[in-house]
Parts: C-alpha cells; structure tokens; sequence
C-alpha cells in the first residue's frame, strides 16, 4: 500500500523494492545531514510487520532462528535469521520483545512468506503468527537526538513496540497514527529524511539488506551477520550446520565490500551488475547511494580471494574497496595436511 507520506510537499517516490515510500523530500544532502547531526524521522512503511505472541514464543523462535532469543527481556532489541538446511538465507528479522509478543519487521514482501513459514512449523506450541502489514507501519527515528526527539509524541507511544538500536529507533505504528506521528515531530523540528538518506546512512555503517545485496545463495558469514544477528553459542535450528562448518574449518566462497566509487562518473551501477577484475567477474553490486561525505558508495559481494587493495570495476565504475567481511573470516582452524610416509 503506497504510504500516505508521499503526498507530503517534495516528496518523490523511491525505486522498487521501495516504491511506495519516500527516497527524498526535495533535499536529500540536508536530509544526510540531519540524521547524522540531529535526528531525522524516516518513514519505512512498506517494511513487512510480522507479530508472535503466546507464551511459548521465545523458546519457539529460539530453536527455528539463528540468534539466541530463550529469556529474552522486554524492550531487548536483536536481529535474526531464518534459513533453510543448507544455510541459505531466506528471512532478516529486526525484532524486539515486548513483555507480550515479539514484533520483527523484514523486507517488503516478505511478511506474508515469513508468516506462513512460521506458521507451518508451530505444531503444539501456544504460539500466535499474525502479518499486521496493513495494520502497523514502521516509522523510524535516528540521529544522535533521537531519543529527545521523541519526547514530542510520547502520549502518541502508548502501546506502540519500540526497538531501540545503537543508532536509531522503530516505531510500529499503528497505520492511521503514521501521518499524526511524523506530523508532530515535524512541527517539533525533527527533520523528514528519505530513503536515499537512510541507505546511505546504512551501505557507510556496512549494514547489507536481503534481496539487495544477497543473492540466493548468501550465508550468513559471507555478509557479516555472525555476531549482529548470528549468536555462535547456541543450539539446533536449520541452517546452523553450515554456519559452524565455515567458522570452525573453512572460510566462505565469498565477502562482502564497500565500494568507493569513482565521483566522475554521474550514475550510480545497477543493482545486480558485475563487479569485474581485469576483465572478469568476480561479484556484483548491491545498494549504492550517493553519501554527502564519502560520495558515490556502493556494497559489493566478490570472491573471497580477490585481493583485498586490487581496484575493480563496478557496472563499468573505477571502484576501490573497503574490507568488511575479512578473507579469513571464518578461518578458526589451523589444518595441516602432511602426506603419508611412502
């Protein structure tokens, strides 16, 4: 459903997957600026909202997920994995524990696929699914004001799940409350910023998204997920054979990157194209977005052997690269291979 934000003044629409919010509101540097100075709210509506509750639901979603969510407390804030036997991943969950539910939202599109899943694995349990997609909307806040840029909708919260993050703050929002909401931090100062602004923010903080720069076989290490939505010390849930096998023997096929692309050339490359090593592919590109500091920048996934100073080409761009995902992540074991005595 195309957010009710995009009738704001200056508002233009974003590309798809992100078609029906905002990519700007007619100043998308300043719209940078704010959420790196101040604080900026950033409609993200069209993320899908998937709701579990029941008593059993941590210790349920503990064993079908890749992070450790048994006894988790209310207001905890995490992220998680769903993948399938061979470690694929098929769903990134944002999520936090109310006290009542775990609320996550995931990729547009997604929830409805999330929520049919989940329900085919409940069996006995006292668990609840519900997709809320057309009933909540995620409206976040992030700057270094954030939280005091929250004080002005405080009796708007009452009820509301709010994850808290290092660096920013999602509101799911009750649908009809997402206009009245962003309304009244606008008229308190806090700054409408777009989606070009908020990917920016996130491809210079190494963050990837599923869909946009994972492909079908990505693994969770491979994209820097071990830690911020991989928790190594904990028991059996699909995928986690793999997850185990590259940290403790070997190291994945391929790494994530920064891309730092060439400020010349006027267009950013498209998502999905090569990124090339003397004439060769070695990956692809995921999200880019113009940085009001860094400039042109771009998320890459190439081989794991690529040398990590070697300049590549991206959608035809000059790009260096920045390390995110380190060759030898993964490499926890030292195995020495001798011959045999003849």
């Amino acid at each position: 459903m195309t957010s009710p934000l995009l009738q704001r003044p200056g508002a233009v629409a974003a590309e798809p997957p992100d078609a029906d919010i905002a990519a700007h509101y007619g100043e998308p540097a300043q719209e940078q600026r704010a959420l790196d100075l101040a604080a900026a709210w950033v409609d993200r509506s069209d993320r899908g909202v998937v709701r579990v509750s029941g008593p059993d639901r941590l210790g349920w979603l503990h064993s079908l997920t890749s992070q450790y969510l048994e006894g988790l407390a209310p207001g905890s804030a995490t992220e998680a994995l769903l993948m399938d036997t061979n470690g694929h991943v098929q769903h990134h969950l944002s999520l936090v524990e109310d006290g009542e539910a775990v609320w996550a939202h995931v990729e547009p599109g997604g929830a409805s696929e999330l929520a049919r899943y989940l329900e085919s694995m409940r069996f006995l349990l006292r668990v609840e699914v519900a997709d809320l997609t057309a009933e909540r909307a995620v409206l976040t806040v992030a700057g270094p004001d954030r939280e005091a840029a929250l004080s002005a909708v405080s009796d708007d919260l009452t009820g509301v799940p709010v994850r808290r993050t290092d660096d920013e703050i999602d509101l799911f929002l009750p649908a009809d409350a997402l206009v009245r909401v962003a309304d009244r931090l606008t008229d308190a100062g806090v700054r409408p910023a777009g989606l070009w602004a908020y990917e920016a923010r996130r491809i210079a903080a190494h963050r990837p998204r599923l869909g946009l720069d994972t492909d079908h076989r990505a693994i969770p290490h491979e994209m820097g997920w071990i830690g911020p939505a991989v928790h190594l010390e904990k028991g059996c849930y699909p995928g986690q054979e793999t997850v185990a096998r590259v940290h403790n023997l070997g190291r994945p096929p391929r790494r994530l990157v920064l891309l730092h692309l060439d400020g010349t050339v006027e267009r950013l490359p498209a998502r999905g194209a090569a990124v090339e090593l003397a004439g060769r592919q070695v990956g692809f590109v995921g999200s880019s977005a113009r940085h009001h500091e860094l400039g042109p920048i771009a998320l890459g996934l190439v081989k794991r052997t690529i040398p990590i100073d070697a300049d590549l080409l991206a959608d035809g761009i000059a790009a260096a690269q920045e390390v995110i995902v380190s060759p030898d992540t993964g490499a926890n074991v030292q195995i020495d291979l001798r011959r045999r005595p003849r």
